[in-house]
Order: C-alpha cells, then sequence, then structure tokens
C-alpha cells in the first residue's frame, strides 16, 4: 500500500519553497506531493515571473525543465525502443545512427553507456562548435576521441544528444513527434518540445546579457537551443500536473503501466557516483536504491520511491536569477529527506 505524506511533510516542503521565493531565489514554484493511489497535495508560492503578472503559478503552468528532459522524453523513448527490438543495450551506439565509415571512436560507446553517464566521451559541448562542419553532426561527434576510459561515471550531455539522434533515425520520425506521441499515450497533455508561445502560464528562465530579451519559451540550454529546442538532454516544456502524472505511471506496480518493465530495468545500479549514491539507467539512486531522482539545471526535480507509492515534484524557475543549483538546494534536499521517511 503506498505510504502518505504526512500534513508536518508537506508543511515543511510549503514552508521551505516559500522561504526561497521570499529570499529572492526564485520567481516563484510549485512542489506536489502524491502517491499511487490518487492523494495529492499541490503547494504554490510567488508568481511565475515579474513580466508575467501578480498571479501565482499553478499546477499547470509551464516550465522548462532543462535535463528532466533526460528521463521523461529520451530514457521512456528509449526503453519502448528496446522492448520493440529495435535497440541493443549493450551494441554500440553507431548501430542505431546513419551508417558511418572508417573509425569512430565515440560512436563505440554503447546505449548502455550513455544512458548511464559512463562512456567515456567529452563532457564539454558545445554545438556551435560545429558550425560549417562537412559532416553531419552525429558523424562529427562519433568521430570524436574518448576522453576517458568507458567504466566511470561522468555526468555528459553530449551521449543523450545522441541517443537524440539516434531515436529519430531508427524510427524515420523527428524527436518531438515521437515524444509528443508517447506523452499523449500517457495523459501528459501539456507536456512539449519547445519553442512555445510566450503566455503569463509559461515561465520565464533567464537574460543572459544585460539589455537583452528574457529566455521565454525557448530552451535555456544553448545546445538544445541550437538544435530547434529539440534535443535528447534538453528543450522539453512540462507541467508540474504533468510531471505528476508521469511520476505516478512509473510508479504503478500492478503490471498495468506501459513504463513498467523498462522502470524496473532501470533501477539496476550501474556506476557509483559517491557512497550513497548510484546512477541506474538516466536516475540517480539513493537510500540503498529506494528512492529515485533527477534534477534539471533551470530549478525542476523529480522524486520517486517505488516501495512507498510516493512522489514529489519541484517546478521552479529559479534560473531567472542565475545559476539555481544554489538557490533551491534546501528545497532539493528535505524533498529527498521527505520522500525517504516513512
Amino acid at each position: 500500500m503506498p505510504v502518505p505524506f504526512s500534513s508536518d511533510d508537506s508543511n515543511r516542503l510549503d514552508e521551505t519553497l516559500r522561504e526561497i521565493v521570499n529570499d529572492g531565489g526564485t520567481p516563484g514554484g510549485v512542489v506536489i506531493t502524491g502517491t499511487t493511489d490518487g492523494d495529492q497535495r499541490v503547494m504554490t508560492a510567488g508568481t511565475v515571473a515579474p513580466e508575467c503578472g501578480p498571479q501565482p503559478p499553478t499546477a499547470h503552468t509551464l516550465y522548462d525543465i532543462a535535463s528532466l528532459t533526460k528521463v521523461v522524453a529520451t530514457w521512456p523513448l528509449v526503453g519502448r525502443a528496446v522492448r520493440d527490438g529495435l535497440i541493443d543495450l549493450d551494441a554500440p551506439v553507431r548501430d542505431i545512427l546513419p551508417a558511418m565509415n572508417g573509425e569512430v571512436p565515440s560512436g563505440e560507446a554503447t546505449v548502455r553507456q550513455l544512458l548511464a553517464h559512463t562512456s567515456g566521451l567529452r563532457a564539454s559541448t558545445r554545438l556551435d562548435h560545429y558550425r560549417g562542419a562537412e559532416l553531419p553532426l552525429h558523424e562529427a561527434m562519433c568521430r570524436e576521441p574518448l576522453e576517458d576510459n568507458p567504466g566511470q561515471h561522468r555526468y555528459i550531455n553530449r551521449g543523450y544528444i545522441l541517443l537524440g539522434l539516434a531515436l529519430a533515425h531508427i524510427h524515420g520520425q523527428p524527436l518531438d513527434q515521437l515524444a509528443a506521441r508517447m506523452w499523449s499515450s500517457l495523459g501528459m497533455a501539456a507536456t512539449v518540445y519547445g519553442p512555445i508561445t510566450r503566455t503569463p502560464q509559461v515561465a520565464p528562465t533567464e537574460r543572459r546579457f544585460p539589455g537583452a530579451p528574457r529566455i521565454w519559451g525557448a530552451a535555456h540550454d544553448d545546445n538544445a537551443a541550437l538544435l530547434g529546442g529539440v534535443a535528447g538532454h534538453a528543450g522539453v516544456f512540462s507541467t508540474p500536473h504533468d510531471l505528476a502524472t508521469y511520476a505516478r505511471q512509473l510508479l504503478i506496480s500492478d503490471g498495468s503501466s506501459p513504463l513498467g518493465d523498462w522502470w524496473r530495468a532501470g533501477t539496476v545500479p550501474q556506476a557509483a557516483i559517491e557512497p550513497g549514491l548510484d546512477r541506474g539507467l538516466s536516475w540517480i539512486f539513493a537510500h540503498g536504491g529506494t528512492v529515485a531522482y533527477h534534477h534539471g539545471f533551470t530549478g525542476t526535480s523529480l522524486y520517486l520511491a517505488p516501495n512507498t507509492g510516493r512522489y514529489v515534484v519541484i517546478c521552479t524557475n529559479a534560473v531567472y536569477h542565475g545559476p539555481a543549483r544554489t538557490r533551491i538546494a534546501p528545497l532539493r534536499a528535505l524533498a529527498l529527506k521527505t520522500i525517504s521517511s516513512t
């Protein structure tokens, strides 16, 4: 049976969110706690952003979820392709990309290694460096040498960029269209790749230069933006409501979830990050594997506790004021602690 959050648990998360907003850490935000049996509490604070008016954000406000794209788009799409026999987890990614001749050192990284951030690919990714290249992007990236020996954990966006390109290739359809059909089947009606129209219900992110327009409705991530807003590592916009829907789908244990088998495969540790933290397929696992989570650079997080049927969704646009990690660290730490308690 799912273990509900106590009122004290939710109140502490609510108070911490409000403290961060009041301290100027983010214009506003939404936190949802819930369980698979439908128990749910939605907490909001602040505003969407000053330019959006005085109204608070809601469960239906659209946020740039940044690297949550990895676990909301790329990871489940790879899982479906594995299920359908289109992808072998332990085959090199070159096998599911357009044909390349000769040596492609980075193309020898396996799909499993790319998902688990153990590929040894170059960690730094600047797609602007490929402008004017004669080779297609996937080939230019695959021909680069490895930076480390495969097997060690190192967070690498380019692996997910390659996976996004590979998914589009094996299906013969753009990544955003593949993802849109999947999200529709999961009941995530508002989730979409950008760019999207600026409205008061779309949270703006950062102003990169004084006097420049604020990023609003377009991907905050530079590399995703260079790919037209559609990439395997970033670029998705979603609502707290849709992320809660997704969390429930992942946590359903009665076999009715279309993602159930892939979720169980993803919980197997692939590499140690640090003492107490392991990387599975995309997800980070803590507290002996009882909690899975992932963050987004813009100020978003998703936490899941399969054994208790609990989830926590955090949506903020804390990057509105610059790098968000430090600003919302207390909220993320409390969410991990809260979802781990019973």
